[in-house]
This record gives C-alpha cells, structure tokens and sequence, in this order.
C-alpha cells in the first residue's frame, strides 16, 4: 500500500441508520440539531437525554485559558485494519475492529470509529474551524471513552490526500454502508500530537459524562473539495459550544 493511501475496497450496501452505534447509544428516539428536536431541547425529548441539560460537564467547550502543564504524550497504536463506513442520519462514520489503542495514564482504550462535524464542535480561543473528527476509544471493563479530537483547516498547508479520498466514497443515502478491506486511520492525523484535554461528555445524546477529552493543537489540512463532499450531506451537523463550568483545561508543551 502507498504510504499516503487511506483506503482499498469498498462495496456499498443498504442499511438501516438505527443499526449504527450513535443511534444505539441514543435509544433510537429522535433528535437533531436544529428545531424543536435540536440541541436546546435535548434535555426534554426523553429521561434518559436530561444529562444534555443538566449536566456540569458537557461538551464541546471553547478551549481557552488552557494550563501548559508536564502531562504524558499521547500514545497511539493504530492497525491498519478492515472497516464499514455508513451514512447513519445524523454523520459519517467509520466503524472498526478493536485492534488499535489510545494508552492515557496506564489504561488502554480501543477505538471502536471515528466520524466528523462541521462545522468544528471545539473552538479554540473563541476560532471554529470548517470540520473536526472524533476518534472514539472505549475502555473494556469500564466502558469510559478517550475521544481525540482533530480540527481540520482548509488553510495553512498541504492537503491531506487520504482524507480526499476518504471523502470520494461517502455513502449518500441515510443508512447506506459500505466495506472497505484496510482503512490506514493514522494517515487522518495531523504532524504534531501536542493536545489539549479537559473531562467533558458525549456531544450527542445521551450526552453521558465519560468521556476524556483529548484536541489535537494543530489541525488537519483539507482540500476544500474534500469538506464540501461532507458538508452536501451533513452541515451544521455539530452541537454549539456550552459553558467550561471552571473545569480545568490542559496543554501538553
């Protein structure tokens, strides 16, 4: 394989959107993010959704007044490895085998998919960004989430050839999937691995506060044309930022 290659073989298939983890996680009941079902009323679609409302620790969050601090460098060991990539109503998302690992403070978590937003959900100092990327690791017994977050900027450098043609074979249609043979993840992340990390929450319901924050300082650079494929299917799929609450935000330096 090219060592700027994302991706051999796909075969696209129907689907039903239900059957992907967001809509699990979110117990198929309705939502979005816009209207009377958008973001400000998630709280009161259903019980299990009051954390969207209540909760002291939710996200996304503008990052700013981060403290530069001695903390560990992020430990990624990413498999090439098999994926199905599937339109599910609300995103993108790549589904994957738990063969890679995110390591932070001696646990292991296994990326389980990643999707995207746009525009970007965190803000740096008040700055959006045109698209960000979750990459969503949970941890076995404990069922925690470690989430690295990529900004992506279609400015300011080389565009990422793999993410263009990630984005040639986005599946259209709500609850179209498709196969890909290998998918080479690492090949999505920017030169640099210096983050900001915060304790924050799902950003879609049932927005449950297990999730450590991890965001990448420097972002991804895209072509245009590779964001525009994303944003024909899905624009402003991303929650509005909500308050830090006085939590504290590191820098790795």
């Amino acid at each position: 394989m090219h060592r700027r290659t994302f991706l051999k073989g796909l075969a696209l298939t129907g689907g039903c959107a239900a059957c992907s983890s967001l809509a699990r996680a979110s117990g198929n009941i309705p939502w979005n993010y816009a209207g009377d079902r958008g973001p400000e009323k998630w709280g009161d679609l259903n019980s299990t959704f009051r954390t969207c409302s209540l909760g002291a620790q939710q996200s996304p969050i503008n990052i700013t007044g981060a403290i530069r601090a001695q903390i560990e460098p992020l430990k990624l060991d990413w498999k090439v490895t098999a994926a199905e990539i599937v339109n599910n109503g609300h995103t993108i998302q790549l589904d994957l085998p738990p063969a890679s690992t995110l390591t932070h403070n001696g646990r292991d978590y296994s990326l389980v998919q990643f999707h995207f937003h746009a525009p970007s959900e965190h803000q740096i100092d008040g700055r959006a960004f045109p698209m960000e990327i979750h990459f969503v690791h949970k941890h076995a017994e404990t069922g925690d989430l470690a989430v690295l977050g990529v900004l992506v900027s279609t400015e300011g450098g080389e565009p990422n050839i793999p993410l263009s043609q990630l984005s040639a074979i986005f599946p259209r249609k709500n609850g179209q999937k498709g196969k890909l043979e290998k998918a080479d993840v690492s090949k999505l992340l920017p030169p640099s691995l210096e983050y900001y990390t915060y304790e924050g929450s799902l950003t879609t319901p049932p927005c449950s506060e297990i999730v450590t924050w991890f965001v990448l300082k420097t972002p991804l650079i895209a072509d245009p044309r590779a964001v525009k494929r994303f944003t024909a299917l899905y624009k402003g799929n991303a929650r509005p930022v909500v308050p830090t609450n006085r939590r504290l935000i590191l820098e790795s330096s």
